[in-house]
């Protein structure tokens, strides 16, 4: 456990640092490209390692199991979203999909099981928490099915799928270091200032911006 809580936390910190170069730099660059792929495989191996943490320490790690599973699909299906031709026709991109809903319905599952509790928890998180993350999955579930039922879609659609599902991975990976387990090894002045949620906010922003550039202003319309 020691070990596996080590590679979790060293990919987790590197792939923080590369998503803010990725997310930071000229979209389409090289430096762009290398450290998007250098996120997604770090954020892949934080992400999975998470999930199984919290599969072995239930008590105390048990959302970190759908966190992990959430982080590791965002991310690989965002990055399939530019480097397949035919996401959705492939097995990975199937397998996926149905990873996400599975882990959409345990996830409003344990929401309500928790809500409906005199503490209003479940393994020791409380039902919001499930719910937050219910929530993002259950866009990218509806996002998926919508991509499932149509015969074209724009390059600039296409763009924007792959930058809200990055930067959403990237808000987990940030919540994860800054306000979740990670805020630990920051002083509990610190923790109680607010400041670290400012990454998360930033994170933010920065998806908004990037699709309303992407959706709005980018006259990039040709359909594949």
């Amino acid at each position: 456990m020691i070990a596996l809580t080590a590679v979790h936390v060293l990919s987790g910190t590197l792939a923080v640092l590369a998503g803010a170069f990725a997310a930071l730099t000229r979209k389409g660059g090289t430096l762009h490209v290398r450290s998007g792929n250098a996120f997604v495989i770090l954020m892949t191996v934080s992400s999975l390692l998470g999930a199984v943490m919290g599969l072995i320490e239930i008590e105390q790690f048990f959302i970190t199991f759908f966190a992990g599973l959430l982080g590791a699909y965002l991310v690989v299906s965002g990055w399939l979203t530019l480097n397949s031709s035919a996401v959705y026709g492939l097995a990975l991109g199937r397998t996926l999909t149905a990873i996400n809903m599975m882990t959409f319905v345990a996830l409003i599952s344990l929401a309500f099981l928790a809500l409906g509790r005199p503490d209003g928890a479940m393994f020791g998180f409380a039902g919001e928490n499930y719910l937050f993350l219910a929530v993002m999955s259950g866009v990218a579930m509806i996002a998926d099915m919508s991509r499932l039922f149509r015969t074209s879609i724009s390059r600039k659609h296409i763009i924007a799928r792959h930058l809200w599902r990055m930067l959403l991975g990237f808000f987990i990976a940030a919540g994860s270091a800054f306000t979740g387990p990670g805020a630990s090894v920051f002083p509990a002045a610190i923790q109680a200032s607010g400041i670290l949620s400012l990454p998360e906010l930033i994170i933010f922003v920065l998806m908004i911006f990037y699709l309303v550039k992407t959706l709005v202003f980018s006259k990039t319309t040709s359909s594949q």
